[in-house]
């Protein structure tokens, strides 16, 4: 079986959550191709999708966003999931789900969607970006939880299986 794991990342964190869900895909046995949504061409030899981008005041990335219109009708004839990263902090703040999120899941017809912590470097972010986040007093810091982007991946890999099994 194979799966496409697709993340628009704006500085490497939402790619290095993309990193470790098909690692544990791959640990789970199947075959795992990670790229950026403006690499993907076709969907059509992938037998499942993760698609997730970070979180920028509420809203997915453009090229997440593009992705899931330019193959809507492919996805929905898949299993499909969807993650954001984004919040910061201890506990992570924003804890809602991205506004685009509902729109998404609609188009994609994906089976759910994860929201995980994200990373704020200062040294990767631009001048504007830094003034931002000082007006907000957001913090600076790797808040990824790799236990839970692991267990969300290894419960996709069960329910892969489970899949796998049903056709046999």
């Amino acid at each position: 079986m194979k799966v496409l794991v697709s993340a628009a990342s704006k500085h490497g964190s939402t790619a290095g959550i993309a990193d470790v869900i098909g690692s544990a895909l791959m640990t789970g046995g199947y075959e795992v191709s990670v790229m950026e949504p403006a690499r993907v061409d076709d969907v059509d030899d992938f037998d499942a999708i993760i698609v997730g981008s970070a979180v920028y005041a509420g809203h997915w990335m453009k090229p997440a966003i593009e992705l899931t219109e330019r193959f809507a009708e492919r996805f929905r004839e898949k299993p499909v999931w969807l993650f954001s990263s984004g919040p910061i902090g201890d506990p992570p703040k924003p804890a809602e789900d991205p506004v685009d999120v509902v729109e998404v899941m609609k188009v994609t017809g994906a089976r759910g969607h994860h929201l995980f912590a994200g990373k704020l470097d200062k040294a990767m972010l631009s001048f504007p970006e830094r003034a931002i986040v000082g007006a907000l007093r957001a913090p600076y810091g790797d808040f990824r939880d790799w236990d839970e982007i692991r267990n969300w991946a290894n419960e996709i890999v069960v329910y892969l299986g489970e899949i796998s099994a049903a056709r046999r």
